[in-house]
């Protein structure tokens, strides 16, 4: 039967998705390890996950300096042995940090895991932080320093996280000079015994896995005795501030533009409706921000609204680059759309189109094994029900008019949100 491609094909709207559940496994010291086996092709990824990020910290920047020196030197390997390691097996490293976690994470194919795990074991055990490679690391995050500090954008999405929850909190905190020029080669070594070699650990392994797999992972990471880190975790204070922050730049072309509040977590009530909410204002390219400033305005190439939800805190963002003279205009078309969300009714059509590509965005974030498991990383480390990610259509698909309404008037009270302007 030839196929008529003058006839669209029908259309469906997606109503669920089946998620997969992972295997939950302990190693003989104790951690877990949790097994995402799906996918056709033989590939692996290994991801081992400490709670070691900014809030753990008692040196600023000695996170973020000892995860990156992990591949830097070893007990019994050099930097270009590690990095050759791993090349030759066409593996791929990869160093992630956050404020409240690191994770040591390599791609690769399943048949060298075994090489993989014993380059891992290494790095994580035998750590050595040679000072010339340290030097070198850190000459180069001053470099990037200096070229982001050139940038509005960069300036103003640093800014605004530091006024939302102040200068001194993990979350508030940004990367400075002088704090990179003091740490010392002796305050990642410090970090690294308390928080990382013989202290607890999570590993997600995912792609084509199983019992082999599972057993290597238990050889090279399950034999040596953990234990609880000495010090305690802070609690930092939030100091945030609210009045708008405008910063002059008489040689700038554009202006950066950060409008926003700190938020919630997932677990919270109102998350599935603040997702559709912020769909319809600014979620995606057929958003109500979209149509007004960048369509009918041409104030700018691209806005967006984000919600960026963190183990401990939440916030969300509206943010623009435009041209300086209309970056006023901006602000006051933002509040527009934001007192028509407070004050009428979303039409039935809008939100229908809105909650089809919230559904379709969803099942399409799930095509690979390793999409999955970042799916199944977050539920972990949040504690989410098992049934957060099968449900997550079905709740989004019942949020209501007037329930988009409510969010808008409670979270977006204007006067309420930090405005940052850079340039």
């Amino acid at each position: 039967m030839q196929l008529d491609r003058t006839q669209a094909p029908d259309f469906r709207t997606i109503e669920s998705v089946k998620f997969p559940k992972p295997e939950s496994v302990t190693l003989d010291n104790g951690q877990p390890l949790y097994v995402i086996n799906v996918g056709e092709q033989p590939v692996v990824r290994l991801e081992v996950l400490f709670e070691a990020g900014t809030w753990h910290e008692q040196v600023e920047g000695a996170s973020f300096f000892t995860l990156k020196m992990l591949s830097e030197g070893t007990k019994n390997f050099t930097s270009a042995q590690i990095s050759g390691h791993f090349d030759q097996i066409g593996a791929f490293l990869e160093l992630s940090h956050t404020p409240d976690r690191i994770n040591v994470v390599v791609y690769g194919l399943t048949k060298h895991l075994t090489t993989i795990l014993e380059m891992v074991a290494e790095m994580l055990n035998e750590a050595t932080f040679p000072e010339k490679e340290f030097n070198d690391l850190r000459n180069i995050t001053l470099q990037n320093l200096r070229i982001n500090l050139e940038k509005n954008a960069y300036i103003a999405t640093n800014t605004f996280k530091e006024r939302l929850f102040g200068p001194s909190h993990p979350y508030g905190r940004i990367q400075k000079e002088e704090r990179i020029t003091a740490l010392l080669t002796s305050d990642l070594q410090n970090f690294y015994h308390q928080r990382i070699k013989a202290r607890p650990f999570r590993v997600f392994l995912s792609g084509q896995v199983g019992e082999k797999e599972i057993t290597l992972v238990n050889q090279f990471l399950g034999q040596n005795s953990v234990t609880e880190p000495l010090l305690p975790i802070s609690t930092p204070v939030i100091t945030p501030q609210v009045e708008p922050y405008w910063l002059d730049k008489a040689d700038a072309v554009q202006s950066s533009v950060r409008v926003g509040r700190k938020l919630f977590k997932r677990r919270h009530p109102d998350f599935y409706r603040m997702v559709v909410a912020n769909e319809i204002l600014g979620g995606y390219f057929g958003s109500r921000l979209m149509k007004n400033i960048r369509e009918e305005k041409g104030f700018t190439y691209g806005i967006s609204s984000s919600l960026a939800l963190m183990r401990q805190e939440g916030y969300w963002v509206i943010g623009t680059d435009v041209k300086k003279e209309f970056a006023q205009a901006t602000l006051d078309e933002i509040q527009k759309e934001i007192g028509l969300l407070q004050t009428e009714p979303v039409p039935a059509e809008e939100l229908e189109i809105v909650k089809n590509y919230l559904a379709g965005e969803f099942a399409g974030s799930l095509n690979t094994p390793f999409e999955i498991a970042d799916r199944v990383r977050l539920m972990v480390l949040e504690g989410l029900d098992t049934d957060f990610y099968s449900n997550y259509i079905q709740r989004l698909r019942v949020v209501t008019v007037e329930e988009i309404q409510e969010i808008a008037r409670q979270y977006w009270q204007w006067e309420e949100l930090q405005r940052v302007i850079i340039g």
